[in-house]
């Protein structure tokens, strides 16, 4: 399929790995330009490199999103963007009674006004280009809490009312927002929750894997780049009719009927 998108331009965010690097696969592969950042310089300039390999500008900013310098500092190097892709890492597992209020702001921060701040930032233009696409990367936890992950619950449900508000005043400028949810992907973010299963039982990886493959219906963990192509088909010229929708890619993992 055609998707309509070669020579736009995307920033996508936390795209040196994991699933921002396959939304920008998808994107390069599609012939968008990228602009992309991530914390750590050496990974996030080996990302730009194989990314070039489809032929596309790749401008790389090593940064801290989640602060207002870093923000900044993307914002001035991606100038006009038809495209933003939000992601961000989630804050850490734990208790209720681990939690501060420190805590919360921190992920506030990180999972819901890192987002807000760069939606404010691009709307304006791509409202008066008369085209854009947001996708926001957030979790399956809006839909279906996790209770280990009360941060992140907090912080992207927060984000996902935003967006069901601010989707509906901008898509009459040819404008779309949407989220994507992933469950359990195979990423960093995976191994490191696979650890924890393997620390709180006393068991192998293997066998953490197995347990948690055994929560899914598809029987696996997702993968990078069947995520990065269903962002890539929400930034297409064919998904303008989609607006202020929060998508599952879970593999079934979340046990409803809407």
């Amino acid at each position: 399929m055609d998707l309509g998108i070669k020579g736009k331009k995307a920033l996508v965010c936390a795209a040196s790995k994991g699933l921002g690097y396959g939304c920008a696969g998808q994107l390069a592969e599609a012939g968008v330009d990228l602009v992309i950042c991530a914390r750590t310089d050496g990974p996030l300039q080996e990302a730009a490199d194989r990314l070039r390999g489809f032929g596309v500008k790749v401008t790389a900013v090593a940064c801290d999103i989640t602060t207002q310098e870093g923000q900044a500092e993307v914002l001035a190097a991606a100038g006009d963007v038809d495209i933003l892709v939000t992601n961000a890492g989630g804050p850490p597992p734990g208790l209720w009674s681990d939690w501060d209020r420190d805590d919360f702001i921190k992920a506030l921060d990180a999972n819901m006004l890192t987002p807000i701040t760069l939606m404010k930032a691009v709307l304006p233009g791509m409202m008066e280009r008369g085209w854009g696409r947001i996708v926001n990367i957030t979790s399956q936890s809006v839909k279906a809490p996790i209770p280990a992950l009360g941060l992140s619950n907090a912080a992207r449900t927060g984000l996902t009312g935003y967006v069901a508000g601010t989707a509906r005043q901008v898509a009459g400028k040819g404008v779309t927002i949407n989220n994507l949810l992933p469950g359990i992907h195979d990423t960093d973010r995976a191994t490191s929750l696979d650890g924890g299963v393997m620390k709180a039982k006393g068991i192998s990886r293997d066998e953490a894997r197995a347990q948690r493959f055994a929560t899914i219906p598809a029987g696996r963990y997702g993968t990078a780049e069947e995520f990065g192509a269903a962002c890539a088909f929400l930034c297409s010229q064919n998904a303008g009719f989609i607006v202020g929708q929060n998508i599952l890619l879970d593999g079934g993992a979340t046990n409803a009927t809407i």
